[in-house]
């Protein structure tokens, strides 16, 4: 029934013109659409993000959004790093850690927080 329709994040904010700011900005994803400065609508890839004002945001402590970047995870990891962005770091993790990224050669991931603590990772695969 949904396997060939396409899914939407949704991402919670407490603050809106910051999140907007990061999402466009940081991570440099393109708007799309706005609702009354309370939802605004960002492309990446296809998929499209909705990233909107909740009293709730920041409370998810799993991962909320993961991109596939394939062979360019070591650049854009640096490019992020070089914006600001600070990447976590786990106990217990049962890949290893080499400088910010989880894995091996078949599979890694990086993982970072958005200014409300929303969890986001990027992958290799």
């Amino acid at each position: 029934m949904l396997s060939s329709k396409d899914a939407i994040a949704n991402l919670a904010t407490k603050d809106i013109s910051v999140a907007k700011k990061f999402y466009q900005e940081t991570l440099g994803l393109e708007v799309m659409g706005n609702m009354m400065d309370q939802l605004f609508t960002f492309k990446s890839g296809d998929s499209l993000i909705y990233v909107y004002q909740s009293e709730f945001a920041g409370t998810n402590k799993a991962t909320a959004v993961s991109w596939r970047v394939g062979d360019e995870l070591e650049s854009i990891v640096k490019d992020l790093k070089s914006k600001g962005i600070t990447f976590e770091h786990y106990d217990n993790m049962p890949m290893p850690l080499v400088g910010d990224i989880y894995g091996d050669d078949n599979m890694k991931v990086a993982w970072f927080k958005d200014p409300d603590g929303n969890i986001l990772s990027l992958t290799n695969g």
